[in-house]
């Protein structure tokens, strides 16, 4: 072999190591860029709404159906002893849910505004359990086409008697007493065990009325009347005395100036739900994501059981 042809060899050899090289530092360049980008990104999600230095109004969101929460109750409860919280805005957007979560969110609001200004605003939806917490605050706004009140309890009971008998299945069980367990599913809803779940619901209704009337200064008689479970809108909640003003957050913000002394530049902070850490977002944003494309609520189920203080909308 002469020299010439061994020497384009070792030169074509050279030159195919080079570009290998050559390509994998291009990779290397950019898988590294991409890991920049996505800790940039992170880092800018993970400030949003993080607290900085000075004076603060805080924002409680109430967004879907409501349950008790321990997570959401210490959060309210932090906010007590926070002196750089100069007060408090409450964003709902909710049809409501059990009625214990309702009371828990109205119980711990009104210990709140004993400490410093609490106001709600209502953004598409403030009814039943979420109307029940919004009157735990100083002051109510809302849309002029927000959907509002839905005040009242309720009980739902299926009979799938008939189709239980259909298909041969039959249902029997041993119990203590003659009202445990009851209703049965293949069973309408009838008799003593009706009456029982009647007071049941009649005694959370007549408390949800009650603190209407006292928070709102309705005379309870108008109190009940406004309690048959309608809806309004924000401009027909305003006219019956449900909320105090139309508006949102900026709203509220130039009344807690006004009246409260509150600066209304004053940056809003989101302290529940708390933001997440590290790359929790992403992993939270991904499967929102997923199950809205399969036709999934992406808040996932939520059981409600017991009592429930709910508008009901027909999800698809």
């Amino acid at each position: 072999m002469s020299d010439d042809i061994r020497y384009d060899s070792a030169h074509t050899v050279l030159a195919a190591d080079r570009y290998r090289r050559s390509r994998g530092l291009w990779r290397l360049l950019a898988f590294a860029a991409l890991a920049i980008a996505v800790l940039a990104i992170a880092g800018r999600f993970a400030l949003i709404d993080a607290p900085g230095p000075g004076d603060r109004i805080a924002r409680i969101e109430i967004n879907g159906p409501i349950a008790t929460s321990q997570a959401r109750f210490e959060a309210i409860e932090d906010l007590m002893d926070d002196e750089a919280v100069r007060a408090v805005i409450v964003s709902i957007n909710s049809p409501g849910g059990t009625t214990a979560g309702g009371e828990e969110i109205y119980e711990a609001l009104l210990r709140l505004q004993e400490v410093k200004p609490v106001v709600s605003v209502i953004n598409e939806l403030g009814a039943s359990a979420a109307y029940m917490s919004a009157i735990g605050t100083e002051r109510i706004y809302a849309r002029r086409l927000s959907i509002v009140g839905s005040i009242g309890v309720l009980y739902q009971h299926v009979d799938a008697g008939k189709l239980l008998d259909t298909i041969g299945i039959d249902f029997d069980k041993i119990a203590s007493g003659p009202l445990k367990a009851e209703p049965d599913i293949d069973e309408p809803l009838v008799g003593a065990p009706r009456d029982s779940l009647a007071r049941l619901v009649n005694d959370s209704f007549e408390w949800f009325v009650d603190i209407v009337a006292e928070r709102r200064g309705f005379e309870r008689s108008r109190a009940l009347e406004l309690s048959d479970g309608r809806v309004v809108t924000g401009r027909m909640a305003e006219a019956a005395g449900l909320i105090d003003a139309l508006g949102g957050e900026r709203e509220a913000q130039l009344w807690l100036e006004e009246q409260r002394e509150v600066d209304a530049d004053l940056p809003i902070v989101t302290a529940y739900p708390k933001p997440q850490e590290g790359f929790g977002w992403f992993s939270d944003m991904v499967v929102r994501e997923a199950r809205s494309a399969i036709g999934i609520s992406p808040d996932g189920p939520v059981v409600l059981d017991g009592l429930v203080s709910l508008w009901q909308v027909e999800q698809r």
